[in-house]
C-alpha cells in the first residue's frame, strides 16, 4: 500500500474501523491504490456518512417533530 494512502487511513479513525471490519480491502488497496475513493466510498455507505444519508436523517427528524406537534 502507497503510504499517502496508508497516512490518509490512519488519520481517519472510520477509515480504519472499516479497514479492520473489512480486511478484502487491504488485497485492493495494496493492488491498486487508485481503488482508495472506492474504498472511501464504501464507507460513507455503510456508515451513512454521504450527503443524502444526512438530508434523509434530516427529512425524519423534521417529519417527527411535525407529528409531534400535530398531536
Amino acid at each position: 500500500m502507497k503510504i499517502e494512502t496508508l497516512n490518509k487511513i490512519k488519520q481517519n479513525e472510520k477509515y480504519l474501523k472499516f479497514l479492520r471490519q473489512n480486511s478484502n480491502w487491504y488485497k485492493e488497496l495494496n493492488r491498486d491504490p487508485k481503488n482508495a475513493d472506492i474504498f472511501i466510498k464504501k464507507m460513507k455507505e455503510k456508515y451513512k456518512l454521504r450527503t443524502i444519508d444526512k438530508v434523509d436523517t434530516f427529512v425524519d427528524s423534521v417529519d417527527l417533530i411535525t407529528k409531534i406537534l400535530d398531536a
